[in-house]
């Protein structure tokens, strides 16, 4: 460890996500403070002694005038940033709890904006995962294996019908190439009709191929190929990973989140090694975006997934239809 990391303290700041009719409470920071004029979620410093929620429930009511039950505060992600000047740890929990009418109570103004109003050039850059965390659903839905067009695209309209998912991963790997595109330009209109938004997998020419497509999920070998972010700012990005370093890589290409597993043992790989929960978080815990646990997992793991500071889990099962 170098003399400058050694001489920089880490901050531990509480972050609110306060949610009421589907909007979000967001304040402007004073001018003359680090980081002034961006907008920031309400929160402070945990003081020595505090537990987050302590923290939360007094830094809320001191800038915002709402009183929130610490009891109805859940994580939402856990985000380490390094500023050059300053290293903070950003704790961040929500609630749709608080009561009362919010003002700034500090001079700063304060109002709500929904989640699509909520742009990164408007926020510091360590708040940025905060944004795609509040954007991206709990359960990330994963198709199933199927060997034609029209199975699979029965099988999708059952699923969306039943689990209406927000976001779904479009994932064929019997398909070849050309079958595949023709499956994702089918599904796309399916998926819109259901209001849900489609995410191709692939290397980057499977996104080029398919206008319309709301993002692209690589496979880790395609991810590993690339230096760069190869797909718009305005869709979603995500990675499989399996360890640290390609957390790391997911994170240096510009991705939007990932999946990580096995956590648990699969069906579809007995006996392969599975990194457990424990794993799971120690990983989560140094990753600077949303993290959705896969393999073996089902809607009764969400909160397990949570807790250990996921952004949700990632799987078939909980949704796709079986055959």
């Amino acid at each position: 460890m170098s003399a400058r990391e050694t001489s920089v303290k880490e901050v531990h700041v509480a972050v609110a996500v306060i949610v009421r009719d589907g909007r979000v409470l967001i304040a402007r920071r004073p001018d003359h403070v680090h980081q002034g004029g961006l907008l920031e979620f309400p929160g402070g410093k945990v003081e020595p002694g505090e537990t987050v929620q302590v923290a939360l429930v007094r830094e809320i009511a001191e800038e915002t005038g709402l009183h929130v039950p610490a009891g109805s505060l859940e994580p939402v992600i856990g985000i380490r940033h390094d500023y050059g000047d300053k290293r903070v740890f950003l704790d961040v929990w929500e609630t749709s709890a608080a009561e009362g009418e919010a003002r700034g109570c500090e001079g700063q103004p304060v109002e709500w904006l929904t989640r699509e109003q909520l742009r990164d050039e408007d926020f510091p850059a360590a708040n940025r995962p905060i944004i795609r965390a509040l954007r991206l659903p709990r359960q990330l839905a994963i198709t199933g294996s199927e060997n034609g067009l029209e199975p699979a695209l029965a099988h999708l309209q059952e699923g969306l019908s039943a689990a209406r998912p927000p976001l779904v991963l479009l994932r064929a790997p019997a398909l070849r190439p050309l079958a595949y595109r023709e499956l994702a330009a089918n599904a796309l209109p399916v998926c819109e009709k259901a209001r849900a938004a489609l995410i191709v997998h692939g290397g980057p020419e499977v996104f080029r191929a398919i206008p319309g497509a709301h993002g692209l999920h690589l496979p880790w070998l395609e991810a590993a190929k690339l230096s760069a972010r190869p797909v718009p700012e305005d869709v979603w990005l995500g990675v499989s990973c399996h360890d640290r370093q390609e957390i790391d890589h997911a994170t240096a290409i510009g991705a939007d989140y990932v999946t990580l597993g096995p956590v648990q043992p699969t069906e579809s790989h007995p006996g392969a090694p599975t990194l457990g929960w424990s794993v799971f978080a120690d990983l989560v815990s140094e990753a600077v975006l949303p993290v959705f646990a896969l393999g073996g997992l089902s809607p009764g793991d969400l909160r397990e997934a949570r807790q250990r500071g996921g952004q949700g889990i990632a799987g078939i099962r909980f949704w796709w239809p079986q055959s």
